[in-house]
């Protein structure tokens, strides 16, 4: 059945028939499938938990089950990916077997390379020995080094290196196609990526659609073959067949439980494109989400930068809404006074009548529905006051505390000096353990501050390389270096402001600054501004 609808499809792209309920329809399918994503997840791990039991039960067969682990995580996450791939590289190396190696070593790169890691791949591509491999890992091998190339064209965009990394993507590629099988599945979607990579979109996708109509494909498969088929729709008059392809390839991604996927955010900068920012916004933060889990750090500082002008355009039309309402409001507070005057008039005309009650209680009716609005209204201004009244209460209760304690103090000091008992003073005074105080203090704005920016941490540490990042430790919420970005989050810039309430010197609060600024992915000033857009709850 699935198959027949396919084939419908294909039939009438060139027609241009999609309507907006073609896409209404697509986009309410993708996001019932991520609400469905845990049960695809389930379903992954557990084929990996039965693999690793097999690590033990297979010792004769470690090889084969850390390939297949690694199958099973290459696109899913990438710190236990490349954990089993070391390991089958480390195991080769034990074995003395140079084919395992290279093969290995081909499964590490393309992995570093879906992490946006080029470097990395291209020193292991370079420890490859292609001769030592057979048919179908040296087909991997020539197509990777052309993704390889292809993406550094995409990520440097520099017409001084792009068309050289360009020409190298496509001859590797033609190296690739020659270790393909006729009429295979390798050949035809290498065959249609060679025209994606060679610019040539403007052409009919036969090698593409072929493949589609020909050949049952994985989930896994079908989500890059759409991903790929959606480069040759560019044109503001094929939007609808662009965002149907993406929209099904994220689809086919979450049903395959992959995390490395592109479909998402390309959906999102496509409708965000035109004009559908409430659908970009959602999609945008599911592919944040996905690129997050699977550890694609060049794809969360992608994410990152588009994400606020999308949430800009959120707001914008948020606001809009606000103000029609504002606006509808006032029209229906004038409307009701010409009818309260219409009112009087006619109850002063009428008023001999016997029809008086009657018209009484309908404008009587008309007034309590409107009414009814102003409690409704009111209610979310009563709603807003208590969630601020719920943030200063808790400063409002530290402070009433620490009243009560100097009191009481107070008092008991009062008394001994009158009774003359000097000897009892100072055991009081050192009852007071300044440090525990300070500490209460710390712990109450770190949960305090966390209930009102929870992502504040983790856009902090998506500014840090993995290594440079900081994460508190149980039970702390917060550390002295986080601590000082969120004083400067809530708007105390002057290092001696933030000092005097860290109880440190000018100079320290500079050092922790300085330190952690020079090890961001970003410039000192751009650092500041990104921690300033971490949005409040």
């Amino acid at each position: 059945m699935k198959f027949f609808i396919l084939n419908i499809f294909l039939l009438t792209f060139s027609l241009n028939t999609y309507s907006s309920a073609k896409k209404d329809s697509v986009l309410a399918k993708l996001k019932m499938e991520i609400s469905k994503k845990k049960e695809y997840d389930e379903r992954k791990l557990s084929r990996i938990q039965k693999l690793r039991t097999d690590i033990r039960r297979k010792p004769n067969e470690l090889f084969d089950t850390y390939l297949k682990l690694f199958d099973e995580y290459e696109y899913y996450k990438f710190d236990s990916a490349y954990f089993y791939g070391k390991k089958m590289l480390d195991l080769s190396f034990k074995l003395r077997n140079r084919v395992k190696q290279n093969e290995s070593k081909v499964k590490l790169a393309s992995l570093l390379l879906h992490a946006g890691m080029f470097k990395e791949t291209f020193d292991y591509l370079g420890e490859i020995d292609a001769t030592l491999l057979d048919r179908g890992f040296q087909y991997a091998y020539y197509a990777l080094k052309s993704g390889a190339y292809s993406n550094l064209a995409i990520y440097n965009s520099d017409e001084n290196f792009t068309k050289s990394y360009n020409e190298k993507a496509i001859s590797y590629i033609d190296s690739a196609i020659a270790f393909c099988a006729p009429n295979s599945v390798d050949l035809l979607f290498t065959m249609g990526n060679r025209q994606v990579v060679a610019g040539e979109t403007d052409k009919p996708p036969k090698y593409f659609l072929e493949l589609l109509k020909k050949h049952k494909l994985s989930e896994h498969n079908r989500a890059r073959l759409l991903t790929g088929l959606a480069a040759f729709y560019q044109r503001d008059d094929q939007n609808e067949q662009r965002i149907w392809l993406l929209a099904e390839s994220a689809i086919s991604d979450i049903r395959s439980s992959t995390k490395e996927t592109l479909a998402t955010l390309l959906l999102a900068e496509d409708l965000f494109k035109h004009g559908d920012v409430d659908n970009a916004y959602h999609f945008i933060q599911q592919s944040r989400d996905d690129a997050g889990f699977y550890g694609n750090r060049l794809r969360k500082l992608k994410i990152e930068s588009l994400l606020p002008d999308i949430a800009a355009k959120v707001n914008m039309a948020t606001q809009r809404e606000k103000n029609k309402f504002l606006t509808y409001f006032i029209s229906i507070s004038l409307v009701s006074v010409v009818i309260a005057l219409v009112l009087f008039m006619i109850f002063i005309q009428l008023r001999k009548l016997k029809i008086q009650d009657q018209v009484i209680k309908e404008k009587n009716k008309e007034l309590n529905q409107i009414n009814d609005q102003l409690l409704n209204i009111n209610d979310k201004l009563r709603e807003f006051a208590t969630v601020n009244e719920k943030y200063i209460g808790y400063f409002f209760d530290v402070i009433s505390g620490y009243i009560l304690k100097l009191d009481r103090l107070k008092k008991n000091v009062e008394r001994k000096i009158l009774a003359k008992r000097f000897g009892e003073i100072l055991p009081d005074l050192n009852d007071i353990d300044i440090k525990r105080e300070r500490e209460i203090l710390f712990n109450t704005f770190d949960r305090v501050f966390m209930s009102i920016f929870p992502n504040f941490i983790t856009v902090f540490n998506s500014l840090l390389k993995e290594e440079d990042q900081i994460w508190p430790k149980a039970p702390e919420l917060l550390n002295t270096d986080l601590r000082i970005f969120a004083l400067i989050r809530l708007g105390i810039n002057d290092n001696e402001a933030i000092a005097t309430i860290l109880e440190y010197s000018v100079n320290t609060i500079y050092v922790y600054k300085m330190r952690i600024k020079a090890k961001a992915l970003v410039p000192g000033e751009e650092f500041d501004k990104i921690m300033m857009l971490v949005k409040a709850v």
